[in-house]
């Protein structure tokens, strides 16, 4: 069953005070709305102190115009020796310092190759459990030698 719909409930999407303070009408709003008035004069004025020679002025022009630039690694192909973790981790600090692959990408590629060898970790303890577990079923299910011969002497 519905439930009656209440009076003086607001309707999704609608202000519960449609006559209250518009936005952008505080103290933050009027600073907002003077210093924009003043921009173009403001970029004029920095730019022709960042020609004069003011590094300051330089920077904080750049930084705010111009995207930061970000390292780009090149993807590099890279043959690992077949063998163990230790030689693929040997192979991959050698290219890093021959200068055939990045830093960021032989680190990468070693980090990786812990995980690898986590989970080989993991796989051996998973067989040497699962094979204790069987031989103490086979202990517990077939009787020893020593255990029938003790039984039959007795009669």
């Amino acid at each position: 069953m519905k439930e009656p719909k209440r009076p003086g409930r607001w309707k999704p999407g609608q202000s519960g005070n449609p006559a209250g303070r518009k936005p952008g009408s505080g103290d933050v709003g009027r600073l907002r709305a003077a210093i924009a008035a003043k921009v173009p004069t403001i970029i004029e004025k920095l730019t022709e102190a960042a020609l004069s020679g003011d590094v300051s002025a330089a920077r904080l022009l750049l930084e705010r115009v111009i995207a930061p630039l970000k390292a780009a690694e090149v993807s590099a192909p890279l043959a690992l020796p077949e063998g163990t973790l230790t030689e693929q981790g040997r192979a991959v600090m050698a290219a890093v310092a021959a200068g055939g692959l990045a830093p960021g990408q032989g680190a990468a590629l070693l980090g990786a190759l812990g995980t690898v060898a986590k989970l080989i970790e993991a796989d051996e303890l998973d067989r040497r459990i699962a094979a204790l577990e069987a031989r103490d079923r086979n202990i517990a299910v077939v009787p020893t030698a020593q255990s029938t011969s003790t039984q039959g002497g007795s009669n």
